[in-house]
């Protein structure tokens, strides 16, 4: 009897770990660069010790805390409303009504934007999908806070990826997109998905920090440094990670994509002597992970940092990926920005931010919901 339950529960075993290994055959976990393909990453002055480097020495978690530990206080944490009791305030309007002589750039939930800048048509980091993770299920999206579908999206001029965690490159979404988009642009090795998920080569630009792609005549974009890491399994820094520069004749935006405060936000900042926007991540911190995500207030020098003059505040508000309460992230911005020198901008999901309108009026719409 001894050796026939031994027996089973390696047939079982067996049988799961084949499930596992189907399971991330899937196309949307992606390969890990190799080949020529890895040898031109490897040229990067960012590249040493077989991944890509931050310009600081950036650890994921606090020197004394373990990722098991951490792992295991996160999850056995009390959380206080860390998602809404009811659903997160939204709009939708028809994209192709806009007119296309007005900036404007709405907040689709998360890190998603939809920006019109110079009569070209940007999608940053867009994420439909009811969750954000390779598990079913999991990190799902706050009732209200995904108004949007890929089938709603006009046409892409381009297509801004920061880096490959899965709040950021969503799979079903790029998908439904493709014959959508015409131009890509990613940080190193954050092109070998679209290749691998069959986009056309010619319309793919990586880039470094500090490369410039001119995507379209009148839009410029340039990748520059962010404080973060990479990886969509547990594999980490095969891939590059970056923020954005968005550049037009009457207009550069900032897009801080993920990452901790350091001093590449002053350098930004000198680099193209401020910004009229900057879109700042702030949500999902947690001071065990201090290095890879800034606290509100640090969003708040850092804004000042890259000289701001208007400042739209996101990566919240759509999944809860931290212990904080799903609102705090807002409450704590909105503290920390009182006497700066820029204006602190607070649209709900899905609300036209027309950058011309100096005189557009935000509400704290957190505040009228649990």
């Amino acid at each position: 009897m001894g050796k026939e339950l031994i027996i089973l529960f390696l047939l079982v075993s067996g049988g799961i770990a084949a499930l596992i290994w189907l399971y991330l055959r899937q196309p949307q976990f992606g390969r890990l660069p190799a080949g020529s393909y890895l040898k031109k990453l490897v040229m990067s002055p960012h590249y040493a010790n077989g991944q890509f480097q931050n310009l600081l020495p950036t650890p994921m978690l606090v020197e004394d805390t373990s990722l098991v530990t951490s792992l295991v206080k996160f999850v056995l944490a009390q959380r206080k409303r860390p998602v809404p009791n009811e659903p997160v305030p939204s709009v939708k309007i028809d994209l192709l009504t806009l007119d296309g002589r007005q900036d404007v750039v709405i907040w689709l939930g998360h890190s998603s934007y939809f920006l019109q800048l110079g009569g070209r048509r940007i999608l940053i980091d867009p994420v439909f999908s009811s969750y954000a993770s390779p598990v079913p299920l999991v990190n799902r999206a706050f009732a209200g806070a995904n108004p949007y579908a890929p089938d709603d999206m006009p046409g892409i001029d381009c297509l801004l990826i920061s880096h490959d965690h899965w709040d950021h490159l969503d799979y079903p979404t790029v998908m439904a997109l493709q014959s959508k988009i015409r131009q890509i642009v990613c940080p190193l090795g954050v092109g070998g998905y679209f290749l691998q998920w069959g986009f056309a080569p010619e319309c793919i630009h990586e880039g470094d920090w500090f490369d410039r792609v001119e995507v379209a005549a009148g839009l410029t974009v340039e990748l520059l440094p962010a404080r973060h890491f990479s990886g969509r399994l547990l594999t980490r820094n095969r891939t590059l990670w970056a923020g954005f520069a968005l550049l037009t004749a009457q207009r550069q935006v900032y897009y801080s994509g993920d990452g901790g405060y350091g001093p590449h936000l002053k350098d930004i900042g000198d680099r193209f002597g401020g910004f009229d926007l900057a879109i700042m991540e702030n949500g999902q911190y947690d001071q065990r992970w201090r290095y890879i995500h800034m606290f509100p207030e640090e969003v708040a020098q850092a804004a000042v940092d890259v000289r701001a003059r208007d400042v739209l505040p996101g990566h919240t508000a759509k999944f809860a990926l931290a212990n904080h309460p799903w609102d705090e992230p807002f409450r704590r911005i909105t503290a920390a920005s009182e006497y700066k020198p820029y204006r602190l901008l607070t649209p709900v999901i899905g609300q036209p931010v027309l950058l011309d309108d100096k005189e557009q009026p935000f509400s704290h719409w957190w505040e009228t919901i649990q």
